[in-house]
Parts: C-alpha cells; sequence; structure tokens
C-alpha cells in the first residue's frame, strides 16, 4: 500500500500548470486544428508550374507554408510524385550531404504508470516482464554497444515512473559517458547520449542539460485531440495533451536546444499529423528561432498482449508512408528526419533515399537485451517488434555499396553547434563542411576498431572516394584534415574539427 501511495503522490506532482499556460496565447494552443482541417478541404492537385514553385522554395532550405504542404500532400500523380522524391533526395544531399547516422537505443526500465492503448508497456500489461537497469547492467549493454558493436550515439529510452524518473535519467547518462572499452587498435564509447522519455519540468531538463543531454525526444503520438484522448486515459500522466504538446517549449526555455518531435502513424489520418508537424516545427521557430533538430515517424507495430496495436484504426500503408516521408523532408528541410527498425529492411533503405538522415542498426530494445538475448527478439520483454533486424556491420556496408558514408560525429554537440547555431549552418550549407572532415575520421575509426573484411573493402572506397573529394573542395582544410586522419589510423581516438 505504501509503494502504491508514493505512486499516487508522485504523479499527483508532475504536471505543472504554469509551465503550459505560460505559452497559451490568450489561453489558446498552436495546434490549430480548423486551419490544419481547411487545408485538408478536397481541392485540385497542383499543377506542374506551381508544384515546381513549391519544390524551389524546399530546394531554397526555407520551411514551407501549412498551405504549400497541403498542395503536396493533394499530388496524385506518379511523375509529380516522382519528381517530389527526386527533389527530396536532392534538398537532403544539399544540407546533409551523402552522410548517414547511425545510432541505438537502449532501453533503461519499462515501468510505466500509463495505460496508453497501443503500447506493450501499459501499465495494466501483466504479460510484460518489468524491470529497470542498474547501472552495472547499464555497463553491461554498453559494453556491448560500444566495445563490440561500434556505436557512438544512442537513444536512451524510459517509462514514465517514479523509479525511473530524472534521478535515475541523469544517472544512467552520467554512467553511459564515463564508459570506456578497448577495441581493436583504440577504444569504444559513447559520445552522445540522447533521451526518448515523458514530458519534463522545466527545472528536471535544466538537470538533464547539466550532465550532458544529446536531443530530448518526446512524440506528441498524435496531434488530432479527440483521438489523443481516446487512446490516452484521461486518469494518467498522459491523458494530458497540453502537458505533452509544450514539452519542447519547456525543453528550449531550460536550454536544452535539440529537440525531437514525432508521431505515431496509424492513429489517426496521416495526413492530418503531417500538417501537425509542420506547425509544431513552425511554432518552435517562431517562439525560438529554431525548428526540432528530429521528426521521427514510427508506424504501430504488434506488442505482446496488445490488440490495438495489431489492428491500428489508421494503418499507413508502404506507399503513403514513403509519401509522408519525401512530404516531410521537403517541408521542413534543415530537420534531421529518422526512420527506425520498426520498419522492414527495403523499406527503411527507401526511405534513406529520398529524404532520411539518421537511422538504428542491430537495434535490441528488450531491457537488457545487448548483453543477454544478442540478436533474439522476446515478446515479453519488448515494447513492440522490429522489422529490420540487420546488425551495424551490415547495415554500413549496404550504404558503402550505394556510395553512402556512415558517419558516427558527434563532434558539434561538444564544440556548440547546437540548436540555432546549427540550424542555421545546415540552412546555409557550411555545417556540412565540419560534418563531412568529422565524418571521414569516425568512419574510419569504426573501420579500424569493428568492420568486417568485407565491409572494410567497401569502406575503404567510400573513404578513398572521400578523401579526395576534401583534397579538391576544401583545399584550406585538407592539411589538418590529413592530419588527423593518419593521427587516427595510427590508433589515436575521438580527434575532431
Amino acid at each position: 500500500m505504501k509503494t502504491a501511495n508514493n505512486v499516487k503522490n508522485w504523479i499527483a506532482d508532475r504536471i505543472r500548470p504554469e509551465e503550459i499556460e505560460k505559452y497559451l496565447d490568450n489561453g489558446k494552443d498552436f495546434m490549430d486544428h480548423d486551419l490544419i482541417e481547411s487545408c485538408l478541404e478536397p481541392k485540385p492537385a497542383p499543377d506542374k508550374a506551381q508544384l515546381q514553385d513549391i519544390l524551389d522554395k524546399s530546394l531554397s532550405v526555407t520551411t514551407l507554408l501549412p498551405q504549400e504542404t497541403a498542395a503536396l500532400l493533394r499530388v496524385e500523380d506518379p511523375d509529380h510524385l516522382a519528381l517530389m522524391q527526386e527533389t527530396a533526395l536532392e534538398v537532403k544531399k544539399k544540407v546533409y550531404d551523402n552522410r548517414i547516422v547511425t545510432f541505438a537505443p537502449l532501453y533503461m526500465s519499462d515501468l510505466c504508470v500509463n495505460n496508453c492503448l497501443y503500447c506493450g508497456f501499459r501499465t495494466d500489461n501483466k504479460n510484460m516482464t518489468r524491470r529497470r537497469l542498474s547501472m552495472d547492467e547499464v555497463a553491461k549493454e554498453v559494453e556491448v554497444l560500444a566495445g563490440q558493436i561500434g556505436h557512438k550515439r544512442l537513444i536512451v529510452v524510459y517509462g514514465e515512473h517514479p523509479k525511473s524518473g530524472v534521478d535515475y535519467i541523469a544517472d544512467t547518462i552520467s554512467t553511459v559517458y564515463g564508459l570506456k572499452f578497448p577495441t581493436r587498435k583504440g577504444y569504444g564509447s559513447i559520445r552522445r547520449v540522447n533521451v526518448n522519455a515523458a514530458p519534463l519540468q522545466i527545472d528536471e531538463l535544466r538537470k538533464l542539460r547539466e550532465v550532458g543531454i544529446g536531443t530530448f525526444q518526446v512524440f506528441q503520438e498524435t496531434y488530432h485531440r479527440p483521438t489523443y484522448e481516446y487512446v490516452h486515459p484521461k486518469n494518467t500522466l498522459k491523458g494530458n495533451y497540453l502537458w505533452r504538446l509544450y514539452c519542447m517549449h519547456r525543453a528550449m526555455e531550460a536550454g536544452v536546444d535539440d529537440v525531437g518531435i514525432g508521431v505515431l502513424f496509424g492513429l489517426y489520418e496521416w495526413k492530418y499529423e503531417v500538417m501537425a508537424l509542420l506547425l509544431h516545427s513552425r511554432e518552435l521557430e517562431a517562439k525560438f528561432g529554431i525548428g526540432p533538430h528530429t521528426i521521427s515517424f514510427p508506424r504501430i507495430e504488434p506488442a505482446e498482449n496488445t490488440p490495438y496495436a495489431s489492428k491500428p484504426k489508421r494503418k499507413v500503408d508502404d506507399a503513403d508512408f514513403l509519401k509522408l516521408v519525401s512530404i516531410l523532408r521537403l517541408s521542413v528541410p534543415h530537420t534531421g528526419m529518422i526512420v527506425t527498425c520498426r520498419e522492414g529492411a527495403k523499406l527503411k533503405d527507401k526511405c534513406l533515399e529520398i529524404g532520411c538522415t539518421q537511422t538504428d542498426s542491430s537495434s535490441q530494445i528488450g531491457i537488457g537485451g545487448y548483453s543477454e538475448l544478442g540478436n533474439v527478439q522476446e515478446s515479453k520483454r519488448q515494447q513492440f517488434m522490429l522489422g529490420d533486424t540487420r546488425s551495424l556491420d551490415e547495415m554500413i556496408h549496404d550504404l558503402a555499396k550505394k556510395g553512402c558514408i556512415t558517419s558516427f560525429c558527434t563532434a558539434g554537440y561538444r564544440c556548440g553547434r547546437t540548436g540555432k547555431c546549427i540550424m542555421d549552418m545546415l540552412r546555409s550549407g557550411h555545417e556540412g563542411k565540419f560534418c563531412k572532415l568529422n565524418a571521414v575520421i569516425t568512419y574510419r575509426e569504426w573501420l579500424d576498431d569493428f568492420a568486417s573484411e568485407e565491409t572494410l573493402r567497401a569502406g575503404e572506397k567510400v573513404i578513398q572516394e572521400e578523401i579526395q573529394q576534401i583534397k579538391e573542395t576544401m583545399p584550406k582544410a585538407y592539411p589538418q584534415f590529413i592530419e588527423n586522419y593518419n593521427r587516427t589510423v595510427n590508433g589515436e581516438r575521438d580527434i575532431y574539427f
């Protein structure tokens, strides 16, 4: 009974109305349902000239207006859709070049007080094996991730529960950053810890900033309020729509200026959600001068003892999924876009071709799964089932064959190139110069420390092409670059511009 009362008291103290109301405009939130519905009313699709005008705006790395994104949503002509995908890739290359950033999810705790209809971790799901990792167990997971697989960047995930509150989150982040493991030629470590957690209070977000949080990621799940209220019971913390909607405003105020937003596609109409993501991005730009660092668009996947997830009300098929990916790339051209291992390998690769810039590999989402399960999926320990089970080595090999370089660079976050600074640099193309130099150096690290023979051969071809390009296009930076590169070849680690 005492434990139950403690949880109840914790829940009662979580939501601070003043940390919602301060951001409202005369008591009204920014998610303009009427505007979205108006934009989505049946209208003719844009003709070729009108479409090209919108695509040219995207190519100028300018966020689209709601009416422009709505016009893209009306496109059905196959040739026009193909042009949109081609332009989305062109925009991506202009901003991010041929780099793909990789990361791994690390689930720290599946304890949760919420009861979301679609989630395997919901509190009423008695089929789940519940667990919170100790610091020793965190170290064992990171040893596999950083010492054996070679990841440099994590997204750490927590259920909403007093046992996985901000103090636990901060402790786990500090533990992860403090670990190093020997590799073939150097050492492995995690250099960027992003956080996926429940909405936090401003003072809590400041605490995470102090311990070195990367991106703070919270998905609204659905912006359609009636649907949100249906799938998130009102007697739960997550049932408060506005507390979640304004979590990124609080993050910005706390100085956490890299934020990640997203939608769980399948809860409501996908076109509505795309419009809402644009409105959220534009709101952050208007209020803080910077939009989201990343946007994610997971689709509902089957989960243990979770009927709602097995038959989503508004399932998004593959064709529409690819369409929404390209439209989001065109709508918010400077923003990083994440496609995860929820998707199958073939579809995930296609998403990377038309706009996505980040993805995970060698992923294990069971609590303690990296050190205990290896590649095995166990439904009673996972929030959902994965679609792409390729290893990081396989993913890097596949990307290399397509001429893409896998970037493990985390330099920008440690040099102050975050928030508005990095977004301005991405818009102008300047950040790409730093990223290319650091991508090659970190790629060299990974190839020497972790690559299989086949992947090493594929990677060597990519790296030599990149070095030649740096020599030709950045002659002033080349001498310092090649010095740092050679130091890396000789076993030094974590050298960056």
